[in-house]
C-alpha cells in the first residue's frame, strides 16, 4: 500500500484510538549568515557619513548628546593660551609703540582672534568629526588654488607667503595646506587600511599628494612650512601603517632630497646654512637676529629679568613678537620659564596621543595624531630655531606668536582633537552602561537561583 498521495506528499497517519492527534511542528526557518565583508573592501568612515544631506547632519550633530569634553586637555590649552597672550604683550608692546605709536597694537588683534577662535573650537567640538572627512578633497583642491594664487600677491618681507587684498586680514595659506595634508591623509588611510602595506597606498600615493604642495610652498619660498608638512606626512604614514621598508627608503630619498635641494640653493638659503654654521661672524647683517637671540636667551639666567623687564625687545631683537618670542620669555622669565612652556607642551602631546589611542576609530586616531605631529614638530622647530640648533628657518611658536591665521586654525584644529576625545568618552560611557546592566542582570538572576 502506497504511503504517499498523488502529489507525492506523505499520507497523515490517522491518530490512535484514545490518544491526542498529534500535530507535526513546523521548523522556524534559519535566516541565511550574511557574507563577511571581503579584505579591503570594507566600508569607510567617510562612506557611513554620506546617508544624509551634509548641512542637515552638522545641524544634527550640534544637538546630538555627546560625551563631556575632555577637562584636563581643556584646562591645559586654557593655561597655553593665556599663557602665550601675557608673553606676546610683553614682547609686543615696544616693537608696536615703535611702528604704529600704538603699544596694544600686537596683542589687541591675537586677544580678539584668541576668543573667536575659543569660540570655535568650542563649536567644532560638538560637530561630529566623521563628517568633516568628506571636505578632504575639495579643502585640498582650494588649496592648491590659494598656494598658486598667493605667488601673485604683493610680497611682505620679500616673499609671498600671503593673501594680502587691501581692507582684509592677511591670510598665510601654508598653515592651511597643514591642516588639509592632515585631513586628507587620514580619510585615505582609513579607505586605504587593508592596503597601506602597498607601496602604492602606503607610499607613493602620499606622497604624490604632497609633492604639489612642497613645489608651491617652495617658490613663495616657505622653507619651514615645507619641512613641516613632511614630518606630519611622515608621522601619518609611520602611524598608519606603511611597510617599514618602503617609509625607510621613501623616507630617506624625500630627506636627501630637501637636503640637496636646501644645500646647493643659493642666496637666502645659503646665507641661512652659513649663519647656522657661524651664528656671529656678520651680527651687523645676515646673522643679527640668531645672534641676538642667542645673547636674548643667555641673559635670563635662572629666573629670568621679570616679566615685562626685557631689554633685547627694544629694537634689538628682530621678529621678538613672532618667530623669537620663545628668546624674550627665556630672557624675562629665564630657565625655570622656559622649562614651564615646554612642560605645557609636552603635557598637551601627550594628552593627544592619549586621545589618539582611545578614539573610536581609526579615522579620529589619524586626525589627531596629524593635529599633534604639527603642534610638536613646529614647537620643537621654533626651539631648535631660537638656540641654533637647526638653521633659522622663520617657524612661529604655536598659541604664542603673533599670527591671527595661525591661532585661529590651530583652534580650530584643536576642535577636532575635541570632537574626537568627546566621541571617545561618549563610547567609554555607553559601554560602561552596558557593563554595569549585564552584571545587574546577572546578580538578579543570581539571587533569583538562591531564592528557589
Amino acid at each position: 500500500m502506497s504511503t504517499r498521495d498523488m502529489s507525492g506528499r506523505p499520507l497523515r497517519r490517522p491518530p490512535v484510538s484514545g490518544t491526542a492527534r498529534s500535530v507535526p511542528v513546523r521548523p522556524e526557518p534559519v535566516p541565511a549568515p550574511r557574507p563577511a565583508p571581503r579584505s579591503g573592501r570594507m566600508r569607510p568612515v567617510a562612506n557611513q557619513a554620506k546617508k544624509e544631506p551634509l548641512l542637515k547632519a552638522l545641524i544634527q550633530s550640534l544637538f546630538k548628546r555627546q560625551g563631556p569634553i575632555s577637562m584636563g586637555l581643556l584646562a591645559n590649552l586654557v593655561v597655553l593660551l593665556a599663557f602665550g597672550l601675557i608673553v606676546l604683550f610683553s614682547a609686543s608692546y615696544a616693537i608696536a609703540y615703535y611702528k604704529f605709536g600704538d603699544s596694544y597694537h600686537y596683542i589687541r588683534s591675537q586677544a580678539l582672534y584668541a576668543l573667536v577662535g575659543f569660540a570655535a573650537m568650542l563649536v567644532i567640538s560638538r560637530v561630529d568629526y566623521r563628517l568633516l572627512l568628506r571636505f578632504a578633497w575639495p579643502l585640498y583642491w582650494v588649496t592648491l588654488i590659494l598656494l598658486v594664487a598667493v605667488l601673485f600677491m604683493p610680497p611682505i618681507n620679500n616673499v609671498h607667503r600671503w593673501i594680502n587684498i587691501k581692507g582684509l586680514p592677511t591670510v598665510q595659506v601654508g598653515e592651511i595646506a597643514k591642516f588639509s595634508i592632515v585631513l586628507l591623509l587620514a580619510t585615505l588611510f582609513e579607505k586605504n587600511r587593508s592596503r597601506m602595506h602597498n607601496f602604492r597606498q602606503g607610499i607613493l600615493l602620499p606622497g604624490v599628494l604632497l609633492v604639489p604642495m612642497i613645489v608651491l610652498l617652495r617658490l613663495e619660498p616657505h622653507n619651514s612650512a615645507m619641512i613641516l608638512m613632511c614630518c606630519i606626512t611622515a608621522t601619518l604614514m609611520f602611524v598608519g601603517g606603511a611597510n617599514l621598508m618602503w617609509f625607510a627608503i621613501g623616507g630617506g630619498a624625500a630627506a636627501g632630497g630637501i637636503a640637496l635641494l636646501l644645500i646647493t640653493s643659493k642666496g637666502y638659503v645659503q646665507e641661512r646654512l652659513s649663519g647656522w654654521l657661524d651664528p656671529f661672524s656678520d651680527v651687523l647683517d645676515s646673522t643679527m637676529q640668531t645672534a641676538q637671540g642667542l645673547y636674548t636667551i643667555g641673559s635670563g639666567g635662572w629666573f629670568g629679568v621679570g616679566l615685562g623687564n626685557s631689554t633685547q625687545k627694544h629694537l634689538w631683537l628682530s621678529e621678538a613678537q613672532n618667530d623669537f618670542i620663545f628668546a624674550i620669555l627665556g630672557e624675562e622669565l629665564g630657565f625655570v620659564g622656559a622649562l614651564l612652556c615646554i612642560a605645557l607642551f609636552a603635557l598637551l602631546v601627550a594628552q593627544g596621543i592619549y586621545v589618539a589611542a582611545n578614539a573610536p576609530d581609526r579615522a579620529g586616531s589619524l586626525l589627531v595624531v596629524g593635529i599633534m605631529a604639527q603642534i610638536g614638530f613646529q614647537f620643537f622647530f621654533n626651539i631648535a630655531v631660537v638656540t641654533n640648533t637647526i638653521p633659522n628657518t622663520g617657524i612661529s611658536l604655536p598659541f604664542f606668536s603673533s599670527g591671527g591665521t595661525s591661532l585661529l586654525l590651530l583652534l580650530g584644529e584643536m576642535g577636532v582633537v575635541f570632537s574626537v576625545s568627546r566621541a571617545a568618552n561618549q563610547a567609554r560611557a555607553e559601554r560602561k552602561a552596558r557593563e554595569a546592566e549585564e552584571k545587574a542582570r546577572q546578580e538578579a538572576h543570581v539571587f533569583r537561583a538562591d531564592k528557589t
